[in-house]
């Protein structure tokens, strides 16, 4: 009976060596604890509740400020080095370029953007007039007079149901009037607040990593400010590169469409810069309000836009692009786009729009995680060189 005990408590002591020594083991108990907590934090969300009231109101200023210190912070670093001035003098010259050019725009430019979208607004009653003269025009022809009938009835539906739904975002709307004026005072107090944070992050923003790690063990510090560096890097380099290229193709744009007379090019142009900064998608969202107006001028003004698309996408994917991103990030284009899909789904205009640098954050930590799992694990240790050549082409 003692000779059955001790067998089986053998066996069990064997197993929980087993489990103490398998990585694999190790790494799904991991997993498992990981998720356990996901799932507890999902039944106690209300306790991240005043966390998440505190990230409403302080993260839009933050975002912008980093946007800006990734944009500015090469500016400041250059002058700071060539002329030899006190950083704080630096920063405040850069502030004043900065604040002398939005005025310069808000002067110039919104005036002009203001009264294209008047026009373009207005202009809508007689666009709709014009096509439907011509969808009219076309069906009296012999070749789609049989389906008039059904044309007409689908008219008519498209119609009422179009009415019932402006009904309802219209009750909606008025119904989301607080909820308006509530974001309406965080844009005003991420505007208001941006600047301070900017300032400090221009300032003092290369000490932060620094000041963070001293929370991480001795241990641990090197390859932490390692990978804060490498993750500062992949950011920058998305956040400069897609603003470069944004600027550039709404220029482009702008001249393109300014070039063969198509109306309201200031608007369509800065449009088509701002969707730009959504990867491989914004481009060709940035073409529907061009093919849109250019379709109710005139078929030969919708040629002529999509000759100048074809052309800003030719300058753009073989000499922009490539001149101002490279190969930073090292992501294939088809993991953006599923990514982009991923997120936006997920999360919405936010999830598109920081998708891709969540992702290359991602990337860095996973990267440098696997590195240590397999400095650590002994499924990667290898006495001996292992040849993956196929035997028959050695033969």
């Amino acid at each position: 009976m003692k000779q059955n005990e001790n067998d089986s408590s053998g066996k069990v002591h064997s197993i929980l060596n087993l489990i103490k020594r398998s990585q694999i083991v190790s790494a799904l108990v991991i997993i498992l604890l990981v998720l356990l907590v996901f799932l507890v934090g999902s039944k106690v969300s209300w306790l991240f509740n005043p966390v998440k009231d505190f990230l409403s109101i302080v993260g839009l200023p933050i975002v912008l400020a980093g946007v800006f210190y990734y944009l500015l912070n090469p500016l400041v670093d250059n002058l700071e080095k060539h002329f030899k001035i006190n950083r704080t003098l630096t920063i405040s010259f850069v502030f004043l370029i900065l604040i002398g050019l939005i005025v310069w725009g808000i002067w110039n430019l919104i005036p002009v953007i203001n009264q294209q979208i008047q026009s373009m607004v207005s202009s809508i009653p007689s666009y709709i007039d014009h096509m439907n003269k011509d969808i009219n025009g076309a069906l009296k022809q012999p070749l789609f007079s049989q389906f008039s009938d059904q044309v007409e009835q689908w008219t008519k539906m498209a119609g009422d149901e179009l009415s019932v739904k402006s009904s309802s975002y219209i009750k909606t709307t008025v119904n989301s009037l607080g909820d308006v004026v509530g974001t309406v005072t965080t844009v005003v107090i991420a505007l208001i607040t941006m600047p301070f944070i900017l300032f400090y992050l221009l300032r003092d923003g290369k000490k932060l990593p620094y000041y963070i790690a001293k929370f991480v063990p001795d241990r641990g510090k090197k390859s932490f400010l390692i990978v804060l560096t490498e993750i500062n890097d992949q950011i920058s380099n998305y956040v400069r590169g897609q603003l470069t290229v944004a600027f550039f193709v709404g220029v482009m744009f702008w001249l393109g469409y300014l070039t063969i007379g198509l109306k309201y090019a200031l608007t369509i142009g800065i449009i088509a810069g701002l969707l730009n900064m959504i990867p491989y998608l914004g481009s060709f969202l940035a073409m529907i309000p061009a093919i849109l107006v250019g379709a109710f001028i005139s078929p030969w003004m919708l040629v002529k836009v999509l000759i100048v698309f074809v052309i800003e996408q030719t300058i753009e994917g073989r000499l922009i692009s490539p001149l101002v991103l490279g190969s930073n990030l090292k992501i294939h284009p088809v993991t953006i786009i599923v990514v982009l899909l991923a997120s936006g789904k997920m999360f919405g205009v936010m999830g598109v729009i920081f998708g891709i640098p969540g992702y290359a954050v991602l990337k860095v930590l996973i990267t440098h995680l696997f590195d240590w799992y397999q400095t650590n694990s002994p499924l990667y240790e290898t006495k001996a060189p292992i040849n993956l050549k196929n035997e028959d082409q050695d033969s």
